[in-house]
């Protein structure tokens, strides 16, 4: 099974394009001032159509957003995910997929078992589960931090939630990541920056390839 790919905090037509060179999946597009990978909403919507056209599902990451803030990037980047990467309750996911008819990813911090227990009043109304690291003390941050949590904890999940993993992915790790874990789906961000917000697209190469290399080598363990 391929490994599907997001790769979040794109700002730039050169990042953009490579993703779409290494068949990423998704890219994502954060709306958020005090990160470092916010972009404005003119800047969002040109590199969206260009990652469009380039076979990439767009995600529109926000936090704790209100309407009207929604309301200008969906009509204007036309995202086909909305991510929601704060405080969002279940009834507010629910809203906002009913007003924009668009799939929801719902984001969770998570550091101890406890924490897992929070997706349930979420099943059925998130079309997909990001999980993410708790940020560190003293992050402004909900994302980006570039740490990772203990993957084992996803074990006990029963295995019909849809989720992506999130949180300090590199290419160094994400092959143990992806056999701890079991995940299919990846995010990262910060694992393909030279500095925070600045995608390396020589890190963004090496991370793709590390995945590939992860399945190659899984499948292989899978036929002896």
């Amino acid at each position: 099974m391929k490994t599907e790919i997001k790769i979040c905090g794109l700002s730039t037509p050169e990042a953009v394009d490579r993703a779409a060179d290494l068949s990423a999946d998704m890219a994502g597009f954060i709306f958020f001032e005090k990160s470092p990978r916010h972009v404005a909403v003119d800047t969002a919507a040109a590199l969206a159509e260009r990652a469009r056209a380039r076979d990439l599902k767009t995600v529109a990451v926000t936090v704790n957003m209100d309407d009207a803030g929604l309301d200008e990037i969906v009509a204007r980047m036309k995202p086909d995910w909305l991510q929601l990467h704060g405080a969002e309750s279940p009834e507010r996911a629910a809203e906002l997929k009913a007003r924009y008819g668009l799939p929801v990813m719902k984001a969770f911090a998570i550091r101890e078992a406890a924490d897992l227990d929070r997706i349930a009043p979420y099943d059925g109304i998130a079309d997909r589960f990001l999980f993410d690291a708790k940020p560190p003390k003293g992050s402004d941050l909900p994302g980006g931090n570039g740490v990772s949590f203990d993957w084992r904890l996803l074990a006990t999940l029963d295995g019909a939630a849809s989720y992506m993993l999130s949180g300090g992915l590199t290419k160094d790790n994400v092959g143990e990541a992806l056999r701890i874990s079991g995940a299919n789906m990846l995010d990262v961000s910060s694992g393909v920056e030279s500095a925070p917000g600045i995608k390396d697209l020589g890190m963004m190469d090496a991370f793709v390839r590390a995945v590939h290399d992860a399945g190659l080598t899984a499948r292989a363990g899978s036929q002896e």
